[in-house]
C-alpha cells in the first residue's frame, strides 16, 4: 500500500494520531522502531541538523527534497514533509509537491508566510494576502488532482500577525479549496485551540513544541479538544542534544560515558543483519 494511503486509512480511525518529529533517516527508523504509526519531518530540525543553520527560510527546495527522499526510503510508514511556502510562486507550489510526492511524502504542508519564512514559534513572521495564500494551497491541491499521489496541509501563521479570526478564516477556506488537513500555528491557549477547532472542519494538526508559545498538551487532552494529530516536531532533537552534550562532558573528562546503546543494537538499526543475508545469497 502506498504512503499516501496508508495515512488516509489512518486518518479514518477513531484515534489521535501522535507524530514524532524526524530529521534524518536514522531518527525516523528510530520512530518507526518504537511503534508510531507516522513521523513529521520539520523545517527547524533539518535546517538545524542538515546545514547547522536556523530555519529563516535558508535552507533550499532541492536540499529538503533530498532529505526527504532519504527518510522515506528508510521507513515504510506515512511522512509528513514541510514545504515551507512552496518555494516561490505557484508554479514553485506545484513543482514542490510533486517532487515531495515522487521523494516518497505521505503529506505536504504548505504555509501562508512570506519569504523568507521562519519558524512559527520565533518572531519576525509575516504572512501573504489572502488571495496568495489561497492560491497556494489550491496549486498544490490541483497538482495531487493531475496525479500526485500526496495530501495536502495548509498552514495558517495567521494568528500571530492578524489574530485568530483571520486564521480561522483562512484554515476554513484552505478546507473550501481542498486541503485534506489543516494547521493553525501557535495557539497561545487551549482557549483558541477550541476557537479553532471548533469553526474549521476536517482534521486539524496540533504542533507541540517544548517552550514554544502552544500549551503542551497530553494526545488525549488534544482529542477532546478536536485535533486528529499531534505533532512533536522537536522533541527527538532536543532529547538527543541533551544527550549528546551530557557524553560530550564526560569524554572530555575522561569517563566512560553513561546510558550507552548497544552497540549491536546500532548495527541493527543500521540494517546489517539485512546486508549480511543479501550478501550471501549473492556470495560468489
Amino acid at each position: 500500500m502506498k504512503s499516501a494511503q496508508k495515512l488516509r486509512e489512518l486518518l479514518s480511525s477513531q484515534n489521535i494520531l501522535i507524530v514524532p518529529g524526524c530529521y534524518d533517516a536514522f531518527s525516523a527508523r528510530l520512530i518507526e522502531n518504537a511503534g508510531f504509526p507516522a513521523a513529521f519531518m520539520g523545517g527547524f530540525a533539518v535546517s538545524v541538523s542538515r546545514l547547522g543553520m536556523p530555519d529563516t527560510g535558508l535552507i533550499s527546495y532541492a536540499e529538503m527534497a533530498d532529505q526527504g527522499r532519504n527518510i522515506c526510503n528508510a521507513v515504510s510508514f506515512p511522512v509528513f514533509g514541510d514545504g515551507d511556502t512552496g518555494y516561490g510562486n505557484a508554479v514553485n507550489v506545484q513543482r514542490t509537491v510533486k517532487g515531495y510526492a515522487d521523494a516518497g511524502f505521505a503529506c505536504i504542508m504548505i504555509e501562508d508566510q512570506t519569504a523568507p519564512k521562519r519558524c512559527g514559534h520565533t518572531r519576525g513572521k509575516q504572512i501573504v494576502s489572502r488571495d496568495e495564500a489561497f492560491s497556494r494551497i489550491q496549486a498544490a491541491v490541483d497538482t495531487r488532482e493531475s496525479g500526485a499521489d500526496i495530501l495536502i496541509i495548509g498552514r495558517t501563521d495567521a494568528n500571530a500577525v492578524q489574530g485568530m479570526d483571520e486564521a480561522v478564516f483562512r484554515a476554513k477556506k484552505f478546507i473550501e479549496i481542498g486541503a485534506d488537513i489543516t494547521f493553525l500555528e501557535a495557539p497561545k491557549d487551549e482557549k483558541e485551540m477550541h476557537t479553532y477547532c471548533d469553526n474549521v472542519p476536517g482534521p486539524k494538526m496540533a504542533n507541540m513544541v517544548e517552550q514554544g508559545k502552544t500549551p503542551i498538551l497530553t494526545p488525549s487532552r488534544l482529542q477532546e479538544i478536536g485535533y486528529k494529530i499531534a505533532a512533536y516536531p522537536l522533541t527527538l532533537m532536543l532529547a538527543g542534544m541533551n544527550s549528546m552534550k551530557q557524553t560530550l562532558k564526560a569524554i572530555k573528562q575522561e569517563k566512560q560515558p553513561e546510558n550507552l546503546a548497544e552497540f549491536s543494537e546500532l548495527k541493527d538499526m543500521a540494517g546489517f543483519p539485512e546486508y549480511y543475508k543479501t550478501e550471501n545469497k549473492y556470495r560468489v
